[in-house]
């Protein structure tokens, strides 16, 4: 069975720093776009960073330059380094990614969140 496993969330002060890390774990032919999301209440979920299985990545415009998205393809796992951390980027945050588990048997998966909360 696959599954997203997300860890490394918490609590930290502005200006602080974070990281995050997702790791597939199960058996898995291979993983393609992965990215990390996060949702607070009443809100939708938004996406925060993506990136390919080739290393292209995307940022929403209110972590660029504070956030960076990275991906080991040896390891299954992404990572989303967050520094410069805001009150506003207080959520849940949830890792997903496009996997073909068997070859010709894709599915989007989703972890099951890790909170991240940002305050003095």
């Amino acid at each position: 069975q696959v599954q997203l496993v997300e860890s490394g969330g918490g609590l930290v002060q502005p200006g602080g720093s974070l990281r995050l890390s997702c790791a597939v774990s199960g058996s898995i032919f291979r993983a393609y776009g992965m990215g990390w999301y996060r949702q607070t209440p009443g809100k939708q979920r938004e996406s925060v960073a993506t990136i390919t299985s080739g290393g292209s990545t995307r940022y929403t415009d209110s972590v660029k330059g504070r956030f960076t998205i990275s991906r080991d393809n040896a390891k299954n796992t992404v990572y989303l380094q967050m520094n410069n951390l805001k009150p506003e980027d207080t959520a849940v945050y949830y890792c997903n990614g496009e996997i073909e588990v068997n070859p010709g048997s894709f599915g989007a998966y989703w972890g099951q969140g890790t909170q991240v909360t940002v305050s003095s």
